[in-house]
């Protein structure tokens, strides 16, 4: 991972993780605005509108400016296409953060989100002096955990029934990774 500190970037061998702009509202609309992506994130809503691509992208620059979230575009390094997006929490007084990351149905199986999160973790234990990561996924949702295990992390725990979601319960289930 190469990180541009004045850029505000992270480059992996096929992409560039960078800051969100307003420019990018419509692609974030068109890939969230699925049901596949609203089942296996936590916190996105459906239906999603460019309304909330707007009101999500507003705060992304003052909160990596100010320390407190570090929310990436997840793009091709070639030709800027746009895949999802991955983000870093940062909960200083702990020296640790979650990372949380969706990439659009249409680039689903191609890697971009192992390599993503291989980057955002390198950025947190080099470049932010986190101590630990940790992330968490629904059980419906594997694909996500074998992400977390790709990139060394390990499984911490099971909260059953945590989340009421789609007219049913489902378990949380949480890695992390020590630096």
């Amino acid at each position: 991972m190469k990180f541009n500190r004045k850029d505000k970037t992270l480059e992996t061998e096929r992409l560039l993780l960078r800051l969100f702009t307003e420019a990018d509202a419509e692609q974030v609309q068109f890939l969230c605005d699925n049901i596949n992506i609203y089942k296996s994130t936590l916190n996105l809503p459906f239906p999603y509108s460019l309304q909330c691509a707007l009101s999500w992208i507003a705060n992304h620059e003052q909160n990596y400016t100010e320390d407190k979230l570090y929310e990436f575009a997840i793009t091709d390094k070639k030709n800027g296409e746009l895949y999802g997006a991955i983000a870093l929490s940062n909960q200083r007084l702990h020296r640790n953060g979650e990372i949380a990351y969706w990439i659009g149905e249409p680039f689903w199986g191609n890697g971009y989100a192992t390599e993503a999160a291989q980057a955002m973790l390198d950025f947190a234990f080099e470049e932010k002096n986190y101590h630990r990561v940790y992330a968490r996924y629904f059980k419906s949702n594997p694909a996500s955990g074998k992400i977390m295990k790709k990139c060394g992390m390990v499984y911490e725990g099971t909260l059953k029934d945590h989340v009421y979601k789609t007219d049913r319960y489902e378990d949380l289930i949480y890695y992390g990774i020590i630096k």
